[in-house]
């Protein structure tokens, strides 16, 4: 009897997160590292996930329980799929639109912008960076590199220029998505099924966290860290954290 299709899925995506976790090591704790050096500092870490799914990304280290508390996500109305997937998409292969997201903020030469985006090719991922390294900021990617490699260039998701992110960034976290993002054929369905870039987003962003905190933890330094409001004494824990970030994070 064949494995349920379910079962299927699990392990092949359980064999992406493993390549992740093991093949990108040393670019998570690069990434890591450079986000303990910004807390260090009192700095902002700045998170875009310039697309539908893609800003999930943006939003899972954002006023996330056990999560760290110094993180200012741009989560845009433009690209959120409850006003409409193919608005979503088009605004994200439109040239300009996440700079002027990104100027909203007086950014300074030290800080860090991480662009989380599956695909790593449309205007919004691509302008993020560029945006990013005009003002000598430095830049993280959480993308895949094979899907990047595999779209031909002229592709209508292409950035004018046809980069791709993890050409045009500091330090690249590949998610080992591969290209169209989907895992399983299954017969009797014309499309390959089972998408996976959100896990491994997930995982990657949370990844990078988790070796920020340790970090900071090796240098002496108490990782601000959010409690979840739904578990005992969390409003309380939290109290401190909010005061310390309201007035810079304003959709806190």
């Amino acid at each position: 009897m064949a494995s349920p299709v379910h079962q299927t899925y699990l392990e092949k995506a359980k064999g992406i997160l493993d390549r992740l976790a093991r093949e990108e090591s040393e670019s998570i704790m690069r990434a890591g590292a450079a986000v303990a050096d910004r807390v260090a500092e009192d700095r902002l870490i700045y998170v875009i996930g310039p697309g539908g799914h893609s800003q999930i990304g943006a939003e899972e280290v954002f006023s996330r329980a056990g999560g760290l508390a110094a993180i200012y996500s741009f989560i845009d109305d433009g690209f959120y799929l409850g006003h409409g997937a193919g608005r979503s998409m088009r605004i994200e292969r439109t040239p300009g639109y996440a700079r002027a997201i990104l100027a909203e903020v007086a950014f300074e030469a030290r800080d860090l912008l991480i662009i989380v985006n599956a695909y790593g090719i449309n205007s919004a991922t691509i302008d993020s960076a560029m945006y990013a390294h005009e003002l000598g900021m430095t830049t993280i990617g959480v993308t895949s590199v094979a899907n990047q490699r595999g779209l031909p260039q002229g592709h209508p998701s292409r950035h004018p220029s046809g980069n791709d992110l993890c050409d045009v960034v500091d330090i690249v976290v590949d998610t080992k998505m591969p290209l169209g993002d989907a895992l399983l054929e299954l017969d009797g369905v014309s499309q390959p099924v089972g998408p996976v870039s959100t896990m491994v987003n997930a995982y990657a962003m949370n990844s990078i966290m988790l070796e920020a905190m340790a970090e900071l933890v090796r240098r002496g330094i108490d990782p601000p860290v959010w409690k979840s409001s739904n578990s005992p004494g969390g409003d309380e824990a939290n109290l401190a954290v909010t005061e310390r970030y309201r007035d810079r994070v304003p959709n806190l």
